[in-house]
């Protein structure tokens, strides 16, 4: 792995952020804990076999954060002081190096590696529209981001979700109304589109262990699509869930974890994200089998209030379930083990 060092970034992002903890300093609600601290915390990822959860947030130029799942603070992981780009040109020789403005990041996806040392991809749509990778160090007391590299999204896209694969590629969602549609990358190949991937606002997306299956959250058609990756022909399936899904993650028993938010009209749904009318909004989430795509609710149109507005991402903590949101929002709901029926 050949590293190329760019000095100059650690002069821009000095102005950027520290790594200081934000304490938590928001009260549960009855049942209703919270992780204050991001805000807009829209997507969520473990880190595995630590205490850790990443966030990613485009509010303000954007961040990803680290929360500690033991006292549930949050850092900066990214951009800091400490921040010191080393372009992989091996893989990312084509990136036209690291991102210097505007960072915006949007959807996240980690490739797990061995003992604690992890490659984060993350969706951009700052000074470009990108998928920028970071190498996560989770070995240390507070994890770490090195940036990495970049891949530039295809002409005309507008990324959403991404999703690793086992032979070193990635997919990713371009969302569009009506018809988007999955992108693999892959290092040697670049961009192609995805088989049978075209959707109604095609949103979150997960792939398989194996790689053999793509699980899509389908915005516009409120819908989990499953898609079948290199088989000829393409097998889809999907099952309706009664929301609009956004992001979609695995829980630890390999099930799919679908949240999303619900109101009369899809644009209703941006009346509450843009100006705070809510009306009969409200955000839900759902269990679904990868095998036989039963779903399970888990919550149905938990309301919007001045500090939690639509719902994004689910993920399985402990006895918990995180629900992150945009919006405005300024903490992720930390939701008791009541509510996830198995």
């Amino acid at each position: 792995m050949k590293k190329l060092g760019y000095s100059v970034f650690a002069v821009v992002v000095c102005v950027w952020a520290l790594v200081v903890p934000i304490t938590a300093q928001c009260d549960s609600e009855g049942d209703v804990g919270f992780v204050c601290g991001p805000i807009s915390p829209e997507d969520l990822y473990a880190s595995p076999n630590s205490p850790w959860v990443i966030v990613s947030s485009m509010i303000d130029g954007g961040n990803l954060y680290t929360v500690d799942t033991r006292d549930y603070s949050s850092s900066v992981l990214f951009p800091t002081a400490a921040s010191s780009p080393q372009l992989d040109t091996d893989i990312y020789g084509r990136c036209p190096g690291p991102v210097t403005r505007e960072f915006r990041p949007h959807g996240i996806n980690l490739r797990e590696g061995a003992s604690g040392l992890h490659t984060l991809y993350v969706v951009g749509h700052g000074a470009r529209e990108s998928v920028e990778v970071f190498e996560v160090d989770a070995r240390v007391e507070t994890p770490t981001a090195t940036w990495v590299g970049c891949v530039i999204a295809p002409d005309g896209t507008g990324l959403n979700s991404v999703a690793v694969l086992p032979d070193g590629g990635f997919v990713a969602t371009n969302f569009q109304r009506p018809e988007g549609e999955l992108w693999e990358w892959q290092p040697a190949s670049g961009w192609t589109s995805v088989p049978g991937s075209m959707t109604n606002g095609p949103n979150g997306v997960e792939a398989s262990p194996d790689g053999q299956w793509l699980f899509i959250g389908g915005w516009g058609t409120q819908s989990l699509i499953r898609i079948s990756r290199g088989r000829i022909p393409v097998e889809v399936d999907s099952v309706d869930v009664g929301f609009h899904v956004d992001n979609v993650r695995f829980a630890p028993d390999g099930s799919l974890l679908a949240a999303g938010h619900i109101g009369p009209t899809p644009d209703s749904i941006f009346s509450c994200f843009q100006e705070r009318q809510c009306d009969g909004v409200g955000s839900s989430v759902a269990r679904v089998n990868a095998l036989t795509l039963a779903v399970e609710d888990l919550v149905i149109g938990y309301p919007p209030s001045d500090t939690f507005i639509l719902g994004t991402v689910a993920l399985e903590v402990g006895e918990e379930l995180w629900v992150g949101g945009i919006g405005g929002g300024d903490r992720i709901l930390r939701l008791p083990a009541a509510t996830l029926p198995r």
